[in-house]
């Protein structure tokens, strides 16, 4: 019987993708490992997954390129003839005083953020209907669209645009196939920069209910829990700790 496949975009750096591929990893899947320029990363990701008794391949896409995603989600089947999970992991995140913001600026975070997970999304999708089993994708928001702050109004407007795709492709989706579905995840904080000042560190933190930081390893469990939970589409889970409803500022 052949694997069950999930391709993680994102995945090739030691970040939250790498963490979902990990996860689906343990559970099991084959992994399409995605990169963009990363390869050696991309590389060692493979082969730590493949630690886990799976077969995992690194397979390199620019997905603001139409052709480059068509081309990806092809190579994925051609190696294991299906898809059943994509997790939208591959994400920019840029600050800039709205001063200096430029379309150019724009147009580099919607193309990465939006319009990447757009096409992988489509193309994955369209495959998983012509499955008789289906399978699930996952996009990456996040939890700020709802209050965002300053400093962000290139990257913001994207992740909102992520919101409103994950809806539109789970009504396209799953009025072809009904076991095709489509969940967002919205994080919080659950990978603080390295060269985050410790006052702002701490800040981030104490606006949590929970007082402390995530892990993208929260992320992942959120992924599982939607493979668990087949009765579950079209909705938006905020992974944040309570950041959402609460606002000690």
């Amino acid at each position: 019987m052949p694997p069950r496949v999930a391709l993680v975009t994102g995945s090739g750096k030691k970040r939250v993708g790498a963490a979902v591929a990990d996860a689906l990893a343990r559970r099991g899947y084959a992994v399409a490992v995605h990169y963009r320029s990363s390869a050696a990363e991309a590389r060692e990701t493979a082969a730590s997954l493949r630690a886990h008794g799976v077969e995992a391949e690194p397979f390199a896409a620019d997905l603001a390129d139409e052709d480059a995603v068509k081309a990806m989600v092809r190579a994925v089947i051609g190696r294991w003839g299906r898809i059943d999970v994509l997790v939208n992991c591959a994400a920019i995140w840029e600050p800039k005083p709205l001063e200096e913001v430029t379309a150019a600026d724009v147009r580099r975070h919607f193309d990465a953020n939006a319009l990447g997970t757009f096409l992988c999304s489509q193309h994955a999708g369209l495959q998983m209907v012509r499955q008789p089993e289906g399978g699930l994708i996952v996009t990456v928001g996040d939890w700020a669209e709802a209050r965002p702050y300053t400093g962000y109004a290139a990257y913001f407007p994207s992740k909102g645009a992520v919101s409103a795709l994950t809806r539109c492709l789970a009504v396209e989706l799953g009025t072809r196939n009904p076991n095709v579905r489509v969940n967002g995840i919205l994080p919080g904080p659950v990978m603080l920069p390295p060269d985050l000042p410790e006052a702002e560190k701490r800040q981030a933190i104490g606006a949590t209910l929970v007082k402390r930081e995530g892990s993208p390893g929260h992320v992942a469990r959120a992924v599982l829990s939607f493979l668990d939970n087949d009765f579950v589409t079209g909705v938006l889970l905020p992974v944040d700790g309570g950041r959402t409803v609460y606002a000690p500022e």
